[in-house]
């Protein structure tokens, strides 16, 4: 197995509550990201799931330095990138790029598709000489599925998956070994989202890229994910491949993820179990005692409330070969198996 490319250890992003006009006053902390830990390797995917609010953008971003980590490390090739700054950030930034959520606010209106997508050339000169960077522009859009004569166009006259396409191109442009994706297709038609998850495998296959790849769309993740991490309330409650999760989940809160699921079988459909939890997600800035997802589990105990419970092997599986020995962050994890493959 490769060396990790990417190492996060601890990772923790508090954002502080104050209180005043004038004397602003620390009041507390939203706990956005609070002790992620996870290694990507070259020509991998890795798949973050999870609701709405549970951190996996704050992740996103701190990968790409547009938000400093509170605590925790973030090794690229054993470089920690939270410590980096000018030079040596740029230099690493080359190598990690992004591929944003919302394709409609991502593409700057007054700049034409050959400015967007030469953008980075101009940040980084290295990359491409001055007098092939049209030419460079034209071979990228074409990589990405779009006619080269679109260069001079601007993001108006395109549609949803066309200019997600552009910004996969833009992300391409410096050669990067590791894309951050970060729900790349939620805002578009079913459709689309197929052709653009289709176009990142052939993509990562050609360029061998290692993708993060986010989303809260469990099918499109299994799609495209070599491994999947299963994000609550700023922790990774439940890891492993996609066997593993999809079909022998033992965290709680992945089981009922995944029993949320549609079912395109009607008689299986009727057999299997919806899972409803009870009670909203708790706030970010006064999560519950020990496990964070107790408020809402129904295997909850007193031992919840006063232990976190790591994320780790359970000892029921502990030693034991199969599927369901795999990381999961519960004090009664077991497995439980799907009715039907996603």
């Amino acid at each position: 197995m490769a060396e990790p490319i990417l190492q996060v250890r601890d990772l923790v992003k508090h954002f502080p509550l104050t209180h005043g006009l004038l004397l602003r006053r620390r009041v507390g902390a939203v706990r956005a990201v609070d002790g992620v830990s996870f290694d990507l390797r070259p020509g991998e995917t890795l798949g973050i799931v999870g609701e709405s609010g549970c951190g996996k953008s704050t992740v996103a971003k701190l990968l790409m330095a547009l938000e400093r980590p509170t605590a925790g490390q973030i090794l690229y090739k054993g470089e920690d990138i939270a410590k980096l700054s000018g030079r040596a950030l740029k230099a690493v930034r080359r190598n990690i790029q992004m591929v944003f959520q919302d394709p409609y606010t991502s593409l700057n209106p007054r700049m034409t598709v050959g400015d967007i997508v030469g953008e980075p050339f101009e940040i980084h000169p290295e990359a491409a000489p001055k007098g092939s960077r049209r030419q460079k522009v034209r071979e990228l859009l074409d990589v990405v599925g779009l006619n080269p004569e679109y260069i001079n166009r601007y993001p108006h006259q395109f549609s949803g998956g066309q200019r997600q396409r552009i910004g996969i191109a833009r992300g391409l442009a410096l050669n990067p070994e590791i894309i951050v994706a970060d729900e790349p297709v939620s805002a578009l038609d079913v459709s689309v989202q197929a052709q653009v998850v289709n176009l990142m495998e052939r993509l990562q296959e050609e360029f061998s890229l290692a993708y993060l790849f986010i989303a809260h769309d469990l099918s499109i993740v299994r799609h495209i994910s070599d491994r999947i991490a299963v994000m609550y309330l700023g922790r990774i409650v439940e890891t492993g491949t996609d066997e593993e999760i999809y079909d022998h989940p033992t965290h709680p809160y992945t089981q009922a993820l995944l029993s949320a699921v549609p079912v395109p079988d009607p008689e299986l459909s009727h057999r299997r179990e919806r899972i409803i939890l009870a009670g909203d997600v708790p706030s970010p800035a006064n999560p519950p005692s020990g496990c964070r997802f107790r408020t809402r589990c129904w295997k909850a105990r007193e031992l919840c409330a006063e232990v976190d419970p790591p994320l780790a092997v359970p000892m029921e599986f502990a030693g034991l070969p199969g599927p369901g020995a795999h990381p999961s962050a519960c004090h009664f994890a077991e497995e439980k198996r799907r009715v039907a493959r996603m």
